[in-house]
Order: structure tokens, then C-alpha cells, then sequence
């Protein structure tokens, strides 16, 4: 289970707090919008055409990179993925970060996988904190009406 600070649960407040504030729960993509640390990613489904997608029924699992994971890119990679000629590349990327259904931190286990919407695994690690493919969870269990959003701090690829 995940160890949870007082700033990761004032931090979940504050994404969700707005959509609660008029009775209802915000999907994934508005919950992201609302955060504010996920302009980046919000610009990358936009570009990808998957908006409507991530607004759509799920449940999904959205493993979502801060705009500061997106960052520590090489130079260039997020310009040039957000080409439209490089439209396919970034759907990959993007759905790789999706998994069908809403997994819960409670849910994981050390070694466990999930098939992504890419059609590839992610492998979860419990060993030196949550961690997916590397990255760390920073933050998990943020609800919303269409599934769950879990932040971690790098941009996981699919295939390495």
C-alpha cells in the first residue's frame, strides 16, 4: 500500500476540490486540465486526437507525467512529437500510459503487469516505493468520473 503524505492528500484536494464544489466529478481529461502541472500532457492528447477518448465511459488508468516529466525530455522530443507527422508515434506513447479499468494503488503488487491500451505492459514496482516502468507514482489514487489518474515524475515509452 502506498505510504501518503499530508501534501499528496492536500495536492488530490486541490485537483478534485473544483468538480465536487458543483456536485459532480470532473472526467480524466477536465480533472487534468483543473491541476494545472499537466499542460503538456493535456497538449499532447489534444495533438493526438484523444481527447474525446479520455472523456469517454472507461473506466481508464491514466499514468500521467507532471509537465516537469515532460521536461527532462532531450531537446526537442515533445516539439517533435507533437508534429503531425508524428501523430502515430505519440498515440503510442500516449495510450502506452493508459490501462484499461481503474487500477487503485490498493491494487498493485510488487512484479505485477497490465496490458496498456498501446497493447504492451507496464511492470509495477512496490520495492523502493510505487513505481511503473521506472517512474515513480507521486502521487496515485486521484478519482474521477471516467476512471483514476496516478502522476508520476518521467515519461514512460513503450518497448524499453
Amino acid at each position: 500500500m502506498f505510504k501518503r503524505t499530508i501534501l499528496a492528500a492536500t495536492a488530490a484536494i486541490a485537483i478534485t476540490g473544483y468538480a465536487h464544489a458543483n456536485n459532480h466529478q470532473a472526467d480524466i481529461v477536465d480533472t487534468a486540465v483543473a491541476a494545472g502541472n499537466f499542460e503538456t500532457l493535456v497538449a499532447a492528447v489534444e495533438a493526438a486526437g484523444l481527447v474525446d477518448t479520455l472523456k469517454g465511459e472507461g473506466p481508464f488508468t491514466v499514468f500521467a507525467p507532471t509537465d516537469e516529466a515532460f521536461a527532462a525530455l532531450p531537446d526537442g522530443t515533445v516539439e517533435s512529437l507533437l508534429q503531425p507527422e508524428n501523430r502515430d508515434q505519440l498515440i503510442s506513447i500516449l495510450t502506452y500510459h493508459v490501462v484499461p479499468g481503474a487500477v487503485m494503488s490498493g491494487d498493485l503488487e510488487d512484479g505485477m503487469m497490465a496490458a496498456t491500451v498501446e497493447g504492451s505492459e507496464v511492470t509495477f514496482s512496490l520495492a523502493d516505493g510505487a513505481m511503473v516502468d521506472g517512474a515513480n507514482i507521486v502521487q496515485a489514487d486521484i478519482e474521477a468520473s471516467n476512471g483514476v489518474i496516478h502522476v508520476i515524475d518521467a515519461v514512460i515509452m513503450p518497448g524499453e
